[in-house]
């Protein structure tokens, strides 16, 4: 890794405005190839925001049963705004007992409770559970779809509209691969202590006909396969395909997975452990930054200081392919000397990192610390100064 200082020293104009509105960019997005035959697909690096690959991220697709990711999100909710409990009991209409796919069986006339719906929705994929949560929220499968819209608005899914709480297809039901990866990353952000239920491998609730407990297994193929993998939800439907929204954490690193449009069960179990594995082999996070910590000095002009620290408002990782680190280059872009006053906070510089395989990096830089003006005799000296030996180094 290489760092180079500041641009333009001694510059008394305006740089480009591009500078500082480069401060704005997203995440890293890596250009590294794989292929695969899933039809949409974006992986995530869930602590940087880098996207390590994606295809058709954008596109529209059916999300079929990942649709319960949003209806345990509206859950998840009520429980925090103590609407629920977790021992709360949920009336079982006839219309949620009837409902055909997969089911949690539950009965018409039982009141279940929230924690066993819970289990059933996101462990079981049960469409029946997933219609006593539309009908006790919103009232009917279509109010609850406007809640589920609204809601996956506020958290900035941008191509998405929900008609029901199970996923059932319907031609407006729509989704695309980004907006269930920012879906997924906003549960495990908020409710930690729900997204634990994700990772249960089995549920068992009722009794079949011969009075044998009803055991069923979590469909998501990853959390077999001792891959890191602690969640999310698969989907299915004939005009979807198959899909799998997926989360899983190696060594304290964590990777958001949404995969889809496969042609089989075990096509998606394959591709989405390739692309899983893929994804922490062939990247690595770097910590290059602690938030407060000085990353540059920038000279100040008639000040009362020589210099003002400059220093990040949060922790800067960066997340590039392995053997990437010994190109990258860090640079810090700012018109010097910085004229006084400064105030704490104030934004001075561009911090810009480069490395082969991925878009720039930038992020604003602060003044750590006020720095005031010198008095007027001060500021003649220091002119005088500058005349002759010009301006102050960083």
């Amino acid at each position: 890794m290489t760092m180079t200082g500041k641009t333009a020293p001694r510059a008394l104009a305006f740089i480009a405005a591009g500078l500082l509105a480069a401060a704005l960019a997203g995440p890293a997005t890596a250009q590294t190839n794989f292929e695969t035959s899933a039809k949409q697909v974006v992986l995530i690096d869930y602590d940087t925001g880098a996207v390590l690959f994606e295809k058709d991220a954008d596109a529209t697709m059916f999300p079929a049963s990942m649709t319960k990711i949003m209806t345990a999100l509206l859950v998840f909710d009520r429980l925090r705004d103590g609407s629920f409990t977790l021992d709360t009991k949920l009336p079982v209409s006839e219309k949620a007992w009837r409902m055909g796919g997969s089911k949690m069986f539950v009965r018409v006339g039982d009141e279940v409770s929230v924690q066993d719906l819970l289990r059933g929705v996101i462990v079981q994929s049960g469409n029946d559970a997933s219609i006593v949560f539309a009908e006790a929220i919103g009232g009917s499968e279509e109010a609850f779809g406007e809640l589920m819209t609204k809601r996956g608005e506020e958290i900035g899914l941008e191509g998405t509209i929900f008609r029901n709480s199970t996923g059932w297809p319907d031609p407006s039901h729509v989704t695309t691969a980004r907006d269930m990866a920012k879906l997924a990353e906003y549960v495990i952000r908020e409710f930690p202590e729900n997204y634990k239920y994700y990772s249960e491998t089995e549920f068992t609730y009722g009794k079949s006909l011969d009075g044998k407990p009803i055991v069923q297994s979590n469909r998501n193929p990853l959390l077999y396969q001792g891959v890191g993998a602690d969640g999310l939800k698969t989907g299915h439907t004939e005009a979807a395909g198959f899909g799998l929204t997926a989360s899983g954490n190696r060594s304290g690193r964590r990777l958001v997975m949404v995969i889809h449009g496969m042609d089989s069960v075990r096509t998606r179990s394959q591709e989405s452990r390739r692309l899983f594995d893929w994804g922490f082999r062939e990247f690595k996070n770097f910590a290059l930054f602690k938030a407060g910590d000085p990353v540059e000095t920038a000279g100040v002009w008639l000040g009362d200081k020589p210099s003002v620290p400059l220093v990040l408002e949060e922790d800067l990782t960066v997340t590039l392919p392995r053997g990437a680190r010994t190109g990258m280059k860090v640079t810090v872009k700012y018109q010097g000397p910085i004229a006084t006053p400064v105030a704490k906070g104030q934004q001075i510089a561009t911090l810009e990192v480069t490395a082969k395989g991925v878009e720039p990096i930038s992020r604003p830089l602060y003044a750590a610390e006020d720095v005031g003006q010198l008095a007027f005799f001060g500021r003649i000296a220091s002119a005088i100064s500058f005349i002759i030996f010009g301006a102050p180094s960083g």
